[in-house]
């Protein structure tokens, strides 16, 4: 159910496919699969399977779910009110949600969850750690003293007080869905002066990928999506520095789980309820999912940086204007 719903022909709110979207399309009904809600058994391991898989044939099959909705379970966000806030390549904030909770505007994507009965919304920043990704294979990471490269970029840019003194980074590197829904914008970094460093850049860039994350709450705000708990998650949750920036820039506590394992973590739990090891996802994740770690917000950084965000939401109509006039030109 989770992954039909990125179909577009799916009646995410009643969980069935859509008969006005297979007539308008001409497709028959026949032609879909049967749908399985994600903790559903949907089939058992074949003899040859069991024998290529070193499993008992017979294993039941679980429908699983896709990478957003089973590493949400993975983090426990199966109830209304407990947010995640990812950053990978790209940066996902998702939510669970009791209802449909629909955008009227479309920035935010709206499914049917891996829980049953569940919906989720979430909303998505092509280029979260791909930014700072970006400048270490263009810029390098320093000298390297045998850590992890991304520990050495953290550390220059913990070297500089939060704010950047006045320096911006707008992660439109490859466009962005959530709020523009603009495949033609891309990046820029504002405001620099002769005192900037490379820290002040590092440290930007981990702003401004928070910042675009702030965008999706600021929506959830406006359409009554709840927010009691944030859970950070993907490899910018590693940095003790992002985390904290996370929640100056969000105004709110973060916490960090025990498992990192994500998607693979929540399909596990899908398993296992459908094996009949739990009755229900809320109970195995109750049973399964910790909080290790509280990152409470800086009340001075956080002040500063919430005037921070206020100017950072004034880049995008300025980028707009510009880069929408390149890509008229580039077509002409």
């Amino acid at each position: 159910m989770a992954d039909a719903s990125g179909t577009l022909i799916l009646d995410v709110t009643n969980r069935r496919w859509s008969a006005e979207i297979l007539s308008g399309a001409q497709i028959p009904k026949e032609w879909l699969p049967q749908l399985f809600e994600s903790p559903e058994v949907c089939g058992k391991l074949s003899k040859e399977g069991a024998e290529a898989a070193d499993l008992k044939a017979g294993t039941p099959v679980v429908a699983g779910a896709g990478d957003q909705a089973a590493g949400a379970v993975g983090m426990g966000i199966v109830r209304a009110g407990v947010v995640s806030a990812t950053i990978g390549t790209s940066g996902v904030v998702f939510a669970a949600t009791d209802r449909p909770a629909l955008d009227p505007q479309g920035r935010l994507h709206t499914f049917c969850h891996a829980i049953p009965g569940r919906w989720h919304v979430m909303g998505v920043t092509q280029a979260a750690g791909l930014s700072l990704r970006w400048f270490r294979d263009r810029f390098g990471a320093g000298m390297d003293d045998g850590r992890d490269p991304y520990e050495r970029l953290s550390d220059e840019a913990a070297s500089v007080a939060p704010g950047c003194e006045g320096l911006f980074w707008a992660p439109y590197l490859m466009g962005e869905r959530t709020p523009h829904l603009d495949p033609n914008v891309r990046g820029a970094l504002l405001g620099l002066s002769p005192t900037h460093t490379r820290g002040h850049l590092i440290r930007a860039i981990l702003e401004g990928v928070a910042f675009s994350l702030k965008d999706t709450f600021s929506i959830f705000e406006e359409i009554r999506v709840p927010v009691t708990n944030i859970r950070l998650g993907g490899g910018g949750a590693r940095s003790v520095l992002w985390r904290q920036i996370q929640a100056d820039i969000y105004a709110h506590e973060v916490e960090l789980m025990e498992a990192e394992e994500g998607a693979a973590y929540g399909a596990a739990i899908l398993a296992g309820v459908g094996a009949g090891h739990w009755s229900s996802v809320d109970e195995a994740c109750n049973a399964v999912t910790k909080v290790t770690t509280r990152v409470r917000p800086s009340s001075e950084a956080s002040r500063l940086l919430q005037a921070n965000y206020a100017t950072y939401r004034r880049i995008y109509p300025a980028l707009r204007s510009i880069f929408a006039g390149a890509a008229t030109q580039q077509s002409a």
